[in-house]
């Protein structure tokens, strides 16, 4: 199936409808019920809350009638992967809630995130709400970025480097040293995936990054599609932790930690990343 521009177009304005109408339930919801679920190795991977279902569910019932009309699979953090994305031409892949534990402390870091991904893995469409400040981020292939509707572009640098990252990443020895190796600024750590990409677009020169590890970790599929549309359509570098085109619709599993990840304001900084991290 070939989609035009128009179809994007389309099916972009659906996600960003969903992405508000649950951003803006999130935004004025606190989370009563906090549980644990089977996920990845980090705290922030375990955590779930009935906010992160009701967001979802809300998310599901905007675009619903596009899974039909289109012939769409869909990956969503809080459903089980049926499989579907890999038989289908498109997905929609959707994280509710990115960032849950910054949403059960109460401080800025969690955002809604829609992308819709191509069977290849291709991200075509990427939609990030962040209902902290009410900042609306999207992209579609081929046609730009936007901040809240409109174009968006890379400011003019500043000249020390910050660096967003997960909580998971302190102690971790690779990433001390390639912050030696850096002239960083500042390092931020209370961020989910996805606003901490943000972040990177809203602070250059920035970057966030992770490299290859064991066991199931380094965040999913859903936390990194929708920024990686939005960074190439920014002109930024969305990569894995090599300088390869990021894997997003991995067959054997959502987890990203075989191949890491590097976001970063551009290809210069990317690649004194990866310098660093092979020395």
């Amino acid at each position: 199936m070939n989609l035009s521009a128009g179809d994007l177009t389309h099916l972009a304005e659906y996600a960003i409808e969903a992405a508000l109408k649950a951003g803006k339930h999130i935004a004025k919801t606190r989370p009563l019920d906090v549980q644990h679920k089977e996920g990845g190795e980090s705290l922030a991977s375990q955590v779930v809350t009935e906010v992160d279902q009701q967001s979802q569910d809300i998310i599901l019932q905007t675009l619903d009638p596009m899974l039909g009309a289109f012939d769409l699979a869909l990956l969503t953090e809080e459903s089980e992967d049926d499989q579907g994305r890999l038989e289908k031409d498109y997905f929609w892949c959707i994280d509710p809630i990115d960032g849950t534990l910054a949403f059960i402390e109460g401080v800025p870091g969690y955002a809604v995130s829609i992308a819709f991904v191509a069977k290849d893995g291709t991200p075509h469409i990427g939609i990030v709400y962040d209902p902290v400040e009410a900042t609306l981020y999207h992209a579609i292939k081929g046609q730009g970025a936007f901040r809240n509707s409109a174009p968006w572009s890379l400011r003019e640098r500043g000249s020390r480097l910050q660096i967003f990252t997960d909580r998971s990443m302190a102690g971790q020895p690779y990433f001390n040293d390639v912050i030696k190796a850096l002239d960083v600024r500042h390092v931020s750590s209370k961020g989910g995936a996805v606003m901490n990409a943000m972040w990177v677009l809203e602070n250059p020169p920035a970057c966030y990054f992770k490299f290859p590890k064991a066991g199931n970790c380094g965040g999913s599929l859903w936390d990194f599609a929708a920024t990686a549309c939005i960074f190439n359509e920014m002109g930024a570098v969305a990569s894995d932790a090599f300088g390869n085109v990021l894997d997003l619709n991995r067959a054997d599993e959502t987890y990203m930690n075989h191949r890491g990840i590097i976001y970063a304001s551009d290809g210069q900084l990317a690649q004194r990343i990866m310098d660093a991290y092979a020395t």
